[in-house]
């Protein structure tokens, strides 16, 4: 007979329909399947007590308040994702972020009647609730919810009470963890055992996982650098749901792209995770040359690491003209400071220094370009962590910067009549006084400025 196949995860109420052509007796085998993987339901999550200075730091008055609130309306409430993972690694999670069988609408009339002021009303559409306690601290509290409808960037959710099925909707396995606050984990897909394992995989299938959300692609190398110990332990089939699905990144805007790709080069093994992300063959997607240099990219990972680059220094590598820096804020939509310092570093890092005192060129630059832009000093900074040159990035940091010694009003003192031409005449005593290794005293350049009393006739 006609009908279709459904591959259903009972649990999640996630279908995917396949047409096909099958008899009463194979789906009635295939019925029998599913419901006997499934035996008497989903195994029971495994428990873990944690009890640690790091976990017992989190208990402010305000924790303690907010606990007692859900604990007094028969809510449950639990840490979710990334603050286990630190807690479970032994790190005082920055963030907090809570999980609820509670809805919107439970919480909201809960905080109402107690009297605890709400702020921040965007988050509520996907459950989520900010509570302000004692006017001192604020708690993001997210009822469960599973994802019935995705598009790779956005998510419409339906409530549940179920943490199995909010857990299985989060990306990670070291990131599905929940933690009650009498201490007790629930762990329902191994998040431990891969957290001491150091490894890095999704939740049940990575294809699913990253379909529902793209940036999981950058999360998965993000994570992998601060969770991993082995530069090269990607499992393959992970590795081949991210080359399949990596144009999905096409999708997602540049600043959650960019946020991702800071903590990615700056992380460990980032030299070796660009070369994975190129050779999956995702960077054109993300504002990043399609052929980028990641030999480069490597090599000023090896050589500036020490001395804590800005991400955008290291994303420079990748970049081999103007044309590239000019694409990459187009799509990221990266700092001012960040664009400056791109196009600095691709116009200057092929600079040789040839004479004997190699930081003049730099001297020169940074007093010269000061008087242009106050980035100066942090676009050379850049330049030399990019170049790997750890002494003369010291020496630089130590120098005084010498202080021009003419101002316009000297210049009219002397008798020089401002005009349209005035502020090419200060540069011009400038780089006299540059080519003095700057030690042209005030008295020398107003000598030098007598010529431009004589008129328009005189000046070149």
């Amino acid at each position: 007979m006609f009908c279709r196949t459904i591959t259903a995860t009972l649990r999640t109420g996630r279908y995917v329909c396949q047409p096909s052509i099958i008899t009463k007796t194979a789906l009635k085998s295939t019925m029998a399947e599913a419901v006997g993987e499934l035996g008497d339901g989903p195994p029971a999550p495994k428990k873990i007590k944690l009890d640690t200075p790091e976990f017992r730091s989190l208990f402010t008055p305000e924790l303690e308040k907010l606990a007692e609130l859900f604990k007094n309306y028969d809510h449950e409430l639990r840490i979710a994702g990334g603050a286990v993972r630190d807690l479970m690694m032994g790190k005082k999670p920055h963030d907090l972020d809570f999980a609820t069988t509670a809805t919107p609408d439970d919480m909201k009339a809960m905080f109402d009647k107690e009297g605890v002021r709400m702020i921040n009303a965007k988050g509520e559409k996907h459950g989520t609730i900010t509570p302000r306690i004692n006017d001192k601290e604020n708690f993001e509290v997210t009822t469960l919810r599973i994802d019935k409808v995705t598009d790779g960037r956005h998510a419409e959710v339906e409530f549940t009470t179920d943490w199995r099925i909010d857990a299985e909707r989060r990306d990670l396995t070291i990131n599905s963890m929940f933690l009650d606050l009498d201490g007790t984990v629930y762990d329902y897909f191994n998040g431990k055992e891969d957290l001491e394992k150091r490894k890095v995989q999704f939740v049940g299938s990575p294809v699913a996982r990253i379909q529902e959300d793209y940036l999981r692609i950058l999360r998965y190398f993000r994570f992998y650098g601060r969770i991993a110990e082995c530069a090269d332990s990607h499992c393959p089939k992970t590795l081949q749901a991210i080359k399949a699905n990596g144009k999905g990144l096409a999708g997602i805007s540049g600043e959650r792209i960019w946020m991702e790709l800071r903590k990615i080069v700056s992380g460990n093994h980032a030299g070796s995770l660009m070369k994975y992300m190129y050779d999956q063959g995702i960077p054109q997607y993300m504002g990043l040359p399609k052929y980028g240099d990641v030999v480069e990219f490597q090599a000023v990972c090896n050589r500036a690491q020490m001395l804590n680059p800005k991400p955008v220094t290291l994303v420079s590598a990748l970049l081999q003209d103007e044309n590239d820096v000019i694409n990459f804020d187009k799509r990221l939509k990266v700092s001012v400071e960040e664009r400056k310092i791109a196009f600095f570093i691709v116009g200057h890092r092929n600079q040789t220094e040839v004479i004997e005192d190699r930081l003049k060129p730099y001297k020169d630059m940074l007093v010269m370009g000061l008087f242009k832009d106050k980035d100066t000093t942090t676009k050379i900074t850049e330049l030399l962590k990019y170049k790997g040159e750890a002494a003369m990035l010291e020496e630089l940091q130590n120098w005084k910067i010498p202080k021009f010694p003419v101002s316009g009003n000297d210049l009219m003192k002397i008798g020089v009549k401002p005009s349209k031409k005035f502020g090419k005449q200060i540069d011009k005593l400038r780089e006299v006084w540059k080519n003095t290794n700057f030690t042209a005293t005030k008295e020398d350049l107003l000598k030098y400025a007598e010529e431009f009393k004589a008129g328009p006739s005189t000046e070149k």
